[in-house]
């Protein structure tokens, strides 16, 4: 035993760069661009409609539509639901990409000879 409390091993570290590479991995990297890329650009360019229709669309965006409520907080609200829809999709896409992340620890796992 070690001052640290250690038996004196240091842990033997995986070759990164081959897990990297593997195809696990790049098939886990794949999937969650796949899910990421687009779902930030809809709610990237969703966001951004709201500024481009008040500018361009003045008249439009102050239309009444319940009361005082106009179009323009109708959207501004509906960036929250947008926002909480991709988020439970995500947690759903996850649990799939969970699957994958397990793979590539157990790869890991067996480059440090821990099964």
């Amino acid at each position: 035993m070690t001052a640290d409390g250690g038996s004196g091993n240091t842990p033997v570290q995986p070759d990164w760069a081959s897990l990297a590479t593997s195809a696990a991995f790049k098939k886990l990297m794949a999937r969650k661009k796949a899910f990421v890329l687009p779902a930030f650009l809809f709610f990237f360019l969703y966001c951004m409609a709201l500024p481009v229709f008040v500018g361009y669309a003045p008249k439009l965006m102050s239309t009444p539509v319940i009361g005082t409520v106009t179009l323009a907080y109708l959207f501004a609200l509906s960036q929250f639901i947008v926002g909480g829809i991709i988020a439970w999709l995500y947690v759903r896409a996850s649990e799939k990409l969970d699957l994958l992340v397990n793979n590539v620890l157990d790869r890991a796992r067996s480059f440090r000879g821990d099964e």
